[in-house]
């Protein structure tokens, strides 16, 4: 029987931390935080919706976040309800699993999609909240679904692949990444790579092209290597969600690389080494990655030239970067939220929520922040 091992990233941290030991003792070395670095302050921003839901494990990599759709925001509460609020007026609150909810939001085609971890997945009404239906999965889900040609994409945490009509929920198709015994708990959601094609991430540091409409793969590549000796430092995992920019395919990978692939002739452009766990950012010429120790690298999309780096939030538990205007926004474990000049990569600013951010998009110019607290907010630029 195939088992699948699905270890903590932050157990794997303190693993990987292990320095010496002896019959009876095991000597670990404590990693700290960088302390914030003092900045001469250029910019700032300005929250404009806040709401406090309930927190989430620690140990657990959860990335329950905000989407917005209409003009409606819809929120997820991990104990098991999802809102929507038009400005700060909340439209509905619904109890949907009282076994909580451990993934979503995705809100698209008047559908609001969540899932938890007992492999159910939801649809609600985004108008009313109604329950529209619901389908059992094989696996926890633990990120969020994709809307795409009628379809509701999500991808279990036992590495299936499934496809249910938005309509009634009915499942159309199923996919089987292959086995892998050890992997990091996290997953990539699946991405839109046209009208049609998705792409999807595995712990081996594959990415598959699937056809939406019918589940037949379109393409397979592996495009990241790890080189270590044991089980542990062999994880590879893609779990930061890849980006597709024209013919360019983005991706990064624990103890890997950030690679860019060339999705026209499925040739790997270039790939340099850097271990990260999130969805790095794309904008105009610039790749940008937090990595699991804390740096912020910007390379060239085409060369793969490291264009700056910057240490100064070392150890601080980085979250996704994401574009907001004319700046790079990061969180960190403390709820700062770091402003980065994309440019030279310079800290120009920074504001405050609660909790370790572990969700960072941007929606209509707009900045959407979850944390492990259950602090979620909006924000813009002052």
């Amino acid at each position: 029987m195939n088992r699948k091992f699905k270890i903590p990233f932050a157990l794997t941290i303190l693993t990987l931390a292990l320095v010496g030991c002896s019959s009876n003792k095991v000597k670990v070395e404590k990693v700290k935080p960088n302390p914030l670095p003092k900045i001469v302050e250029t910019t700032a921003l300005s929250p404009v919706f806040s709401q406090s839901v309930s927190s989430t494990s620690a140990k657990d990599p959860l990335r329950l976040q905000l989407d917005a759709s209409n003009g409606v925001v819809f929120v997820v509460d991990p104990k098991g309800k999802v809102a929507a609020y038009q400005g700060k007026q909340r439209l509905w609150e619904k109890n949907v699993s009282k076994l909580g909810l451990s993934a979503g939001v995705e809100a698209k085609d008047n559908l609001v999609i969540v899932g938890n971890a007992k492999g159910q997945l939801f649809a609600l009404d985004q108008a009313t909240g109604e329950q529209k239906w619901t389908a059992q999965l094989s696996g926890a889900i633990i990120s969020p679904s994709l809307i795409i040609n009628n379809r509701v994409i999500t991808v279990s945490n036992d590495g299936t692949v499934f496809a249910h009509n938005t309509s009634d929920g009915q499942q159309v198709w199923a996919y089987n990444l292959p086995n892998v015994q050890f992997s990091l708990r996290g997953n990539a959601s699946p991405v839109a790579v046209d009208e049609r094609a998705i792409v999807v991430a595995s712990p081996n540091a594959y990415i598959y092209i699937i056809d939406s409409l019918t589940g037949n793969p379109l393409m397979q590549r592996r495009v990241a290597l790890s080189d270590g000796r044991s089980d542990i430092k062999r994880l590879n995992d893609i779990d930061g969600d890849p980006v597709v920019v024209g013919q360019f395919l983005i991706t990064t990978s624990y103890q890997g690389q950030v690679t860019a692939l060339n999705l026209a002739n499925q040739q790997v452009v270039w790939s340099e080494n850097s271990s990260s766990t999130k969805r790095p950012e794309v904008v105009g010429n610039g790749v940008f990655v937090a990595s699991t120790d804390g740096k912020l690298t910007a390379y060239e999309i085409t060369t793969g030239d490291k264009l700056w780096e910057n240490d100064q939030l070392l150890n601080r538990k980085l979250s996704n970067p994401v574009m907001l205007g004319t700046n790079l926004i990061v969180g960190d474990l403390d709820g700062y939220l770091h402003i980065v000049d994309p440019s030279s990569g310079q800290l120009i600013g920074r504001s405050k929520t609660s909790g370790e951010v572990r969700s960072l998009r941007v929606i209509d110019n707009q900045l959407y922040v979850a944390t492990q607290k259950g602090a979620v907010s909006i924000w813009q630029n002052r």
